[in-house]
């Protein structure tokens, strides 16, 4: 189960995990605890499209089916509303009444919780502490997956929510990584292209910030399946414009030069050790 703040997060944060042990005949859902309703309309094609918040909501809807079926998993919506982009101290966010960060976060981990019960997944996939950026909706995600991974198996918690399921291991995207960015970079420079990162790399540089990557536990060849990947987050068209730096890298030198999906392992109740090439090492034995 991969938990993820909006529809498109799926597709940017792990797809091609998710496509690869779909296509394993394992059984994989994704939670989406928002809708994206207050998600602008980055792709510029759209530019002249004007919609209030539910038209946007149903777009987006439309949009992750596509993802979900290009990807091979399941989809379930939590339920709850965009809080909107929010940039500085968080002390100083005037976040819309009723929206996901704003609400009783217990409240939304017995919903997670309902969901893990019915679903009943030994690897649970979500961000790290800092929501991988500090969106609002990511860093409450992070509190909701934690709480939800660790009351799903207490028969104590939210007893009317299910029969109690212990989630055998859970795990951090590892996103977007100096380390990841530099290698392609160079790789992709090498050939006499601009790189479609530079820009990226030249921002974290001058606003350093811990890599990620220095905590990643475990690293899934995922190579077969960049297309997967590719395509699912095309899927979400007022997000991705399909001529952006996202799809500039081939895929040919994507797998020379970084063939896996990275992770934190955050909490295991099976034995295992790091490194590891499997989100199911310690369960599948």
């Amino acid at each position: 189960m991969a938990v993820h703040a909006h529809p498109d997060d799926e597709s940017s944060k792990g797809a091609a995990t998710l496509a690869k042990y779909s296509a394993d005949g394992i059984g994989v859902m994704v939670v989406s605890c928002t809708g994206g309703e207050r998600g602008d309309l980055l792709n510029p094609r759209f530019k002249d499209l004007h919609l209030d918040m539910e038209g946007i909501a149903e777009l987006r809807r439309e949009e992750m089916a596509t993802a979900a079926q290009i990807l091979g998993v399941a989809h379930e919506w939590l339920g709850y509303e965009d809080s909107g982009y929010h940039e500085g101290d968080p002390a100083t966010w005037d976040l819309p009444e009723n929206c996901f960060a704003h609400r009783d976060p217990e409240e939304e981990i017995e919903a997670l919780v309902r969901i893990i019960r019915r679903f009943r997944p030994q690897v649970m996939t979500t961000y790290d502490e800092s929501g991988g950026y500090p969106h609002p909706d990511h860093i409450r995600c992070h509190v909701v997956s934690l709480g939800a991974f660790e009351a799903a198996g207490d028969p104590a918690r939210f007893p009317d929510a299910g029969e109690p399921w212990t989630v055998s291991k859970l795990y951090y995207n590892v996103g977007f990584s100096m380390k990841r960015m530099i290698a392609i970079n160079d790789a992709v420079v090498a050939t006499g292209v601009v790189s479609p990162y530079a820009d990226w790399i030249t921002r974290f540089t001058e606003n350093p910030r811990p890599d990620p990557y220095e905590r990643a536990t475990t690293h899934i060849d995922v190579a077969d399946y960049f297309q997967h990947r590719d395509d699912a987050l095309k899927a979400h068209a007022t997000q991705i414009d399909p001529d952006a730096h996202w799809f500039a890298v081939p895929h040919e030198l994507e797998k020379q030069v970084w063939r896996t999906d990275d992770y934190e392992l955050a909490r295991a109740s099976v034995p295992t050790s790091a490194p590891e090439n499997d989100l199911f090492a310690g369960v599948r034995e």
